[in-house]
Order: C-alpha cells, then structure tokens, then sequence
C-alpha cells in the first residue's frame, strides 16, 4: 500500500486526507480553520485531527498552498536586487534596487559584449546591506547562460545570499517578465522555508517521517529541494490542486471543474484527465510571469462573499470577502447578543456601514500610524468582536461617524458580515457553525431590503446561481479563445435572464448548454449546484469527500519534468547550434544535434525526476522539425525536442 497525507491551505480552511493510492481509498480527513496570519497553526492543528492509527506508515507528505499567490499579491517576501546584463533602463518590475551591467549574448548565442567581472564585484558591494537575495538576468541567456552562471558565483563569492538566475526559470522570450519571474522567486524562497519548517514541526509532533512534495501551478508535484529553488512554481498551486482532485473523486476525465471556496470560485476545463495549461504565463498580482500553470479562470464569489445593500439601494454580493457571523458567532457568543439588540429603523440610512457589520482585532503588528480615535476603537476589540453599533455607542458617535475603513484595509481589523454561507445557515442547509447568529443577522439584513427573511434568503439563492451561471459561460469562452466580457454586455444578459429566470409569454427562449458535465468541488457545491446544473442543462457530478478535494489533490498528484530544447541553423548556415537550459553547443550535421538532444533531453528528464522523488518513472520523448517552403524549396527553420518524465499513474 502507498498512503499519503495531503494537506491544502485555503482562504478559509486548511484540509487534510491520507489516501490509499494503490486502493483508490480515502483513509481519513479533517478540516481546520486557516490561520491566514500563520499558515502553519492551521495545518498543524489539522495534522492532529486526523486518525494516524494505521497499520501501515505515511509514504509521502504533499501539499498545495495558496501561500505563493497571497505572498505575491500582497507584495511580501524578503527585499531582492536585480541585476542586468546586456540591457539597460528596466521598468515596472517588483524590486528597488537595480543594477545595470554591460555583457549578453545574441539571438544565436554568442557573446553580444564581454562581461565586466570588475564592474560586477563594484555592483555587488553596492548592494550590500540593502537586500536579503538577487536575481540576475542577462540578455538571451536563454541563448547562453554564461554571464548569469558567472555573476551568480560572484554573487554568492561576494554577497554569501542566495541568487536567482533567469535562465533557471524559464526558457521563453520576454526579457521584463523573465526579471519579474526571477525577481517573485527570489522573494519567495524564505516563505516556502518557512512553510516547509513548520510543517516538518508538525509532523514530528506525530512522528511521521516522509519525503515532503508541493503541488505546482500544473497540478504536478515537486520535492522539498526544487520548491526551496524554484517557490514561484507554486503560485496557483491550490486551484490545480483541486482538478487533479477532481479527477480523482469524480473518475471523470473531461469536464469543467467549478470549485466553490470562501474567497474564490475557481473555474478549470479538465480534458484527458489533465488540464489545459496557460502557455503564456500565469498573472499573479498585477505582474505577468513566466510560469507555466493550470489556465484557471478566478471570479470573486465565494461563501465568504460579502453581502451589501449598496449606496444606490442595489443589492450588491462580492468581491470582497468578510468572516461570516455564524462563523464568529460560533467562537465569541456575545455578537448574538449584541446582534438581538439592534434596532435601526429602516428609512434611517446607513452610509458606511452595512447593520449587520461586526469587526475583530486582527493583530497588534501594523506600520501605521493610528489617530487618536483608531486606538480607541483597537482597544475596545482587543479582548473580542463587537457590532458597529456596540462600537459607535461606547465612543459615542452617530454611526455615520464611525470611521473603521483604514483599519480594515491596512489588516488591523477584519470585518464580519452576512455572507452565502450564513444564507445556508439561515435556511437550515449547511449547520457546521451558529445557526442562531446567522438567522439574527439575515434577518436585520432582510429588513433593510424590505424583504422577509425566507424570501430574502431565497432571493440571495438565485443572484449565486446566476453569478455562478455567469462564471462558467465566460469561463467556457476564454478556453474557446474568445474574449468578451458578458457580465458588462447588455445583450448576453437579455439573452441570460431567458435562461436563467424564463418568462411564460416570452416570446422566445434562449438556451446555452455546455457540453462538459460540471464538476463540483468544495463544502458549499451541494447546496448550490444542483439548480444551477438544471439552469445550464449540463450534467452533475458531485463525488464524495468533494469538501476536501484539494488536499485529496494534492495526495495522488504525481512528479512530473519537462525538458526542452531548441536546435537552429548556425550563422551563415554553417553547422547546427543546440540550446538548453544547461549548455549551448555547436554541431556540424542536423542529425548529430538531434541525437544528441533527444539523449540529453531524456537523460535530463530521467534524473531531474529521481531528484524530485519519483518512482516508476517513464520518459517519452517528442521531437519535430519546422521547416518553410520558399520559392518550392523546404528549409530548415529548428528542431523542438521535448521530454517528460512521470510517473506511472497508480490511480488512473
């Protein structure tokens, strides 16, 4: 038997599953609430929910984390210096400190200006102190990589702090984005350690001893080592997570995978059991990068979603993301009270503040500087929760006048309000935390729409269908390639509403039916899918354990690396040059080159796989030759040779 333990860090939960790979067999799972200022508490304390009571020992520990793409977009990590070679006059990349420096080679790799090891050494001293870790990117070092292999032993030589090269990352055209790619990596390397300390903490706690494995942004898996390397290949690592789980709970090769979490709801087309990969780059945060992931499209709609009655008096739901009141409710009491005792009249308006708002103390560690009135509301939620009305009265202020907004969005405070799932709550659908919170607040919030609470909560019901319905119609569209924004265009929603909410007398109806079945993944699905498979006429597939399908991804991923290789005409047509990642050589015959790349390439491919752990490894090898007809003669244009080595599937 293999067993491994599959751990996945949501927004909202943390996951964990021991799977049977041989038997196709989930063991045992839990779920823990994630602690977002320390990932770690949350996976620790999943890891003791669960039954170790085996026969058998933990083989393998896997994780897919969110802990990559929070990072990047909230511009974290360790401050990383860039340094140029071959270019000069950089914009808009993620760090401050940049150094230009002469050298790079040319589109056929020779050496475009020679490389100034005295300029480089005064560069480096100039950094010193200012930065934690250095990225090096050198022009067309994906031509020839000599000049970043020389500036990264003199980094290291001089500086004693870890460096990144370019060229290590990604063999694609795109000078700013391979700087941007090296420069996120860089900046990730002491969060994924840290992540990889902790978890190993835990997992001493237990006594389990077993190689450690993160899922990448392509579903894939890789070792301790390479992720300490390599951590921007994690980023999306969460969402490819759960359409591997997918196929895995659900035995469907082909469908659209709709996973539903507190935040997000994540979209993924699955074919062949694999899914399509965004060959141009995953963007995260504003920066476009260079790694290859999962093409996943994101929409803001999830359980956590926040639920508003807008300034214009329009119902409003997301993107933002709040704590649910039946959530805190469940661990401070006292909002229940404080909720049952609001009395706001309806025609009284509320300009800042949604009624049913609560907020928390997030943590003591800020950098901005609090006015006087800041400190005040910090010190009355140091111990626990309080509503704004609590709030407003013990400062005594009109409730227009409670100012919390910079706190919530510098991350001193976090914000609870009426979400989706406090709808479920309400409704009896979904009991995990406090129903009767949840019903106090829904129904404060139903009033102030003019509604009653059942069809109010009925109401709330259909806008998440049709927001869902809206997600996967644009996401079936961008796979097709084509773009066009339907929320914002005013026929597609005339066309939409036919579907969706048909008429008796309509004249016509409209009906757009995808030919995938959807698959469902995360803990609110069933309430929500159900409706929305009859509204689109797709077939459902909701499998068992779908609430922890991340992490059950994350277990029976599998190891797998890609090795490519180019071979051009040399200049003047005079011989062959083959470039890879590792060398660049000059050949006399096509067919010396070609042999000797799909050799190396295998071999690359073969070694790279053991190193990150995999077992029962098969290698296949593709090669092809692009040519042009000109004048009725065929020319040689280059050789592309790629090799992938996995391993056999034990579970397919």
């Amino acid at each position: 038997m293999t067993f491994v333990l599959g751990i996945d860090t949501g927004g909202t939960y943390t996951d964990g599953v021991i799977v049977d790979r041989e038997q196709h067999r989930i063991i045992t799972k839990a779920k823990s609430l994630t602690t977002r200022q320390n990932l770690s508490l949350g996976i620790a304390d999943v890891i003791r929910r669960m039954d170790f009571n085996l026969s058998e020992p933990i083989d393998l520990i896997a994780l897919s984390t969110t802990l990559a793409t929070n990072a990047i977009v909230e511009g974290r990590g360790c401050e990383v210096g860039l340094i140029i070679i071959g270019f000069s006059d950089l914009q808009d990349v993620p760090a401050r400190e940049i150094r230009y420096l002469p050298g790079g080679h040319d589109i056929r790799g020779n050496e475009k200006e020679a490389f100034d090891e005295e300029k480089a050494r005064e560069a480096l001293e100039s950094l010193r102190g200012k930065v934690d870790a250095l990225a090096v990117s050198s022009y067309l070092s994906i031509r020839n990589p000599e000049h970043e292999l020389i500036m990264q032993r003199l980094a290291k030589e001089v500086l004693g702090i870890n460096v990144v090269c370019a060229h290590h990352l990604t063999r694609s055209l795109g000078l700013h984005e391979r700087c941007v790619t090296a420069i996120l990596n860089a900046r990730l390397v002491p969060i994924i350690e840290e992540l990889i300390v902790a978890v190993k903490k835990a997992l001493m706690e237990k006594n389990i001893k077993a190689p450690i494995m993160i899922v990448k942004g392509d579903g894939s898996l890789m070792g301790e080592t390479q992720a300490l390397e390599r951590p921007i290949e994690t980023i999306l690592s969460g969402p490819a997570a759960s359409i591997i789980g997918a196929n895995f709970l659900a035995g469907e090769t082909n469908g659209m995978v709709v996973d539903i979490g507190g935040t997000t709801t994540d979209i993924a087309v699955l074919k062949n059991g694999v899914p399509k990969l965004n060959k141009d780059g995953a963007r995260v945060g504003g920066w476009l990068t260079h790694v290859e992931a999962a093409e996943i499209d994101t929409y803001g709609l999830g359980g956590d979603s926040y639920i508003q009655k807008d300034s214009q008096g329009f119902f409003k739901l997301g993107p933002r993301r709040v704590w649910p009141i039946s959530q805190m409710s469940h661990v401070y009491p006292n909002l229940v009270d404080e909720l049952s005792r609001i009395h706001h009249p309806r025609n009284v308006p509320l300009i800042n503040h949604q009624i049913t708002d609560c907020y928390f103390l997030i943590g003591e560690q800020h950098t901005i500087q609090l006015t006087e009135r800041e400190k005040q509301i910090v010190e009355l939620l140091r111990d626990k929760p309080h509503s704004i009305f609590y709030l407003a009265l013990a400062l005594d202020l009109d409730i227009n006048f409670l100012e919390v907004g910079r706190l919530v969005e510098t991350g001193v405070l976090g914000q609870i309000s009426v979400t989706p799932t406090d709808i479920l709550h309400a409704m009896g659908l979904y009991n995990e935390w406090n129903t009767k919170g949840a019903k106090i607040a829904v129904e404060l919030l139903s009033n102030r729409f003019d509604m009653a609470p059942n069809i109010f909560c009925d109401y709330i019901i259909e806008k998440v269908i049709a927001r869902l319905a809206y997600t996967c119609w644009q996401s079936l569209l961008n796979h097709e390639g084509f773009k066009c924004d339907l929320e914002n265009n005013p026929f597609f929603a005339y066309l939409s509403d036919k579907q969706l909410a048909p008429k008796a007398d309509a004249l016509f109806t409209s009906s757009l039916v995808p030919t995938l079945p959807i698959i469902g993944i995360g803990a609110p699905v069933r309430s929500y899918l159900p409706r929305l498979a009859e509204k689109l006429g797709a077939r459902l597939a909701i499998p068992e354990h779908t609430e922890v399908a991340n992490a059950v991804g994350a277990a029976v991923g599998k190891v797998m690396e890609v090795v490519r290789i180019l071979i051009t005409p040399g200049e003047n047509n005079s011989g062959y040059i083959l470039y890879s990642t590792w060398e660049c050589i000059k050949f006399e015959t096509l067919d010396e080159a070609i042999d000797y790349g799909k050799q190396f390439a295998y071999n690359k491919a073969m070694s790279l796989a053991e190193e990150n752990g995999a077992l029962n490894i098969e290698v296949f090898v593709e090669h092809k030759d692009v040519y042009v007809n000109s004048g009725g003669i065929d020319m040689f244009i280059e050789s592309n040779i790629e090799a992938i080595g996995t391993e056999k599937s034990d579970w397919q």
